[in-house]
């Protein structure tokens, strides 16, 4: 079943607020680039694959709002998911303001979480599919509109054929760990590394989930909990301090995270606490894998070493539930993301297959097979 984390209807951007969960499941409608840039800045809408969905959605709005600015007779919206584009005429529309928009608009939104590649990946993609076209304005406006549409109907697939390469790796009554929400509050609605677990249960294959609580903000404590339970699947939330002892305790079979960003490599960035996952695995001897679709590799870094990590505000640690619980004056060290080297990862799993024991050459030749 898939969860309705993302969309664009009737000129506006769709999205579940994720800092209510679980508490409460509100949709907001989004009016302009700015409330989406907020969106994800303030993890309204998080994990990569979602925002570059985000990102993509972003520049259409800015682009529907000024469409609709200049058109005469001031429709309610330009674009739509299942529409595409409504009909419109704007006299002296050109291409070269077309391109002006989304740049403008891409470059607001990749000021707004650096480390997922997604997100600039799904800039770079909406600025292609227009620049160096041969077509008047509102082709191009209509080229942009289907991008992005695409963007968001892609991902979807990818995400089930995740689930499907990563499924062999589940057995009937495993135990697993993830870490975060890589699920589909963090997707296009299945998820990448819950993708797997989804899948799993779909086949009746019987599991228990134990989802670290992911501090600060407790992503798997609220979200991938709310998700997993939802699904019927066995889920226990653990301290994020509790992963040692129970990895050591041979309680668990493996674990399965998502990505932000994978070096060229296949050193991966993802949430914070997950490389010390990755060392434990590889000392108490269980697998680790990794969950992400092909557009989280970023061949432009050779390793994890030029990831560049965003470190976030420290009073998402300073304070819990509106109260302070470190002194006044004290600083905080708040990384939202660390880079899992590829020597502890066992296996990518992506929408085109699986990459085993992960390194420069064989990721080289899996994109080049795959694409």
């Amino acid at each position: 079943m898939l969860i309705e984390t993302i969309d664009y209807r009737a000129g506006r951007v769709r999205i579940i607020d994720q800092t209510l969960l679980p508490g409460e499941l509100r949709v907001l409608e989004l009016e302009s680039l700015e409330e989406v840039a907020e969106a994800i800045s303030n993890l309204r809408v998080r994990g990569a694959p979602a925002i570059g969905i985000a990102a993509a959605y972003g520049m259409l709005l800015a682009l529907d709002n000024e469409l609709r600015s200049r058109e005469n007779s001031h429709p309610e919206y330009i674009f739509d998911r299942e529409e595409i584009m409504v009909d419109f005429e704007i006299p002296g529309l050109t291409g070269d303001r077309i391109i002006e928009i989304l740049s403008a608009a891409g470059e607001r939104l990749k000021r707004t979480r650096p480390t997922a590649v997604n997100l600039s990946w799904a800039v770079n993609s909406m600025i292609s599919s227009v620049r160096g076209a041969e077509a008047e304005g509102r082709r191009l406006a209509e080229m942009a509109a289907a991008r992005a549409f695409k963007i968001h109907g892609d991902e979807i697939k990818c995400e089930f054929s995740i689930g499907e390469h990563g499924s062999p790796y589940i057995a009937d009554g495993m135990s697993v760990l993830t870490h975060c929400n890589a699920g589909g509050l963090a997707t296009a609605g299945y998820g990448t590394a819950l993708a797997v677990f989804y899948t799993a249960h779909s086949e009746g294959k019987r599991l228990t989930v134990y989802a670290d609580e992911t501090r600060p903000l407790l992503q798997g404590a609220r979200l991938t909990a709310w998700e997993l339970n939802r699904q019927g699947i066995d889920v226990r939330v653990l301290c994020d301090s509790a992963a040692a002892s129970l990895l050591a305790s041979s309680s668990v079979d493996c674990v399965v995270v998502g990505a932000d960003r994978i070096a060229a490599n296949g050193d991966t960035a993802n949430k914070i606490g997950t490389l010390g996952l990755g060392v434990l695995c590889s000392e108490f001897r269980v697998p680790f894998y990794v969950a992400a679709p092909l557009s989280t590799f970023d061949l432009t870094l050779e390793s994890g070493e030029a990831i560049r990590i965003e470190n976030r505000d420290g009073s998402e640690v300073s304070s819990f539930a509106g109260r302070d619980i470190t002194p006044e004056g004290v600083k905080i060290h708040n990384p939202a993301f660390d880079v899992t080297p590829r020597r502890y990862i066992n296996a990518i799993i992506t929408d085109k297959g699986v990459i085993e024991r992960p390194d420069t050459d064989r990721i080289k030749a899996f994109i080049k097979e795959s694409t």
